[in-house]
């Protein structure tokens, strides 16, 4: 079970990680978070950082590979589909890739999850989608 979106930004690949890394900036998404907390006091680099978006979605990451541009995080509680009750194993990765043409990148956000009740598949792919577009005009 699992998620995928993609999207192509017009600009280099180290340029969009860089937008993309800090786990406690997401600000080139003003459609989509409207509030993030940061938990704890790990900086948005190290792995075991903490965040809540918009009040609802409990997030760690888990990993950061800054040499081959991805991360991967944990939805640890979230609304409806996502919640602790519904979804278990929830995991989420973005990773950023060179596009030769053009000096571009293929963005991609994907998740996986062990299992769940349903809809999280359903719930996902519209955030995801609106979070890369977001991305794509933050670079437009």
């Amino acid at each position: 079970m699992g998620c995928y979106n993609s999207v192509v930004v017009s600009a280099p690949s180290d340029k969009v990680f860089d937008t993309l890394k800090n786990f406690h900036d997401i600000s080139w998404s003003k459609n989509v978070i409207t509030k993030l907390e940061v938990i704890g006091k790990k900086s948005g680099h190290e792995i075991g950082a903490k965040r809540v978006l918009n009040d609802a979605f409990h997030e760690t990451l888990l990993s950061f590979d800054n040499e081959n541009k991805k991360f991967t995080y944990s939805i640890d509680d979230g609304p409806g589909p996502v919640s602790k009750d519904n979804v278990k194993g929830y995991i989420g990765e973005v990773s950023v890739i060179p596009i030769t043409e053009n000096d571009t990148s293929l963005v991609v956000w994907t998740s996986r999850w062990n299992s769940s009740n349903g809809g999280v598949a359903e719930f996902c792919n519209p955030i995801y989608y609106a979070l890369l577009q977001d991305l794509k005009s933050h670079f437009s």
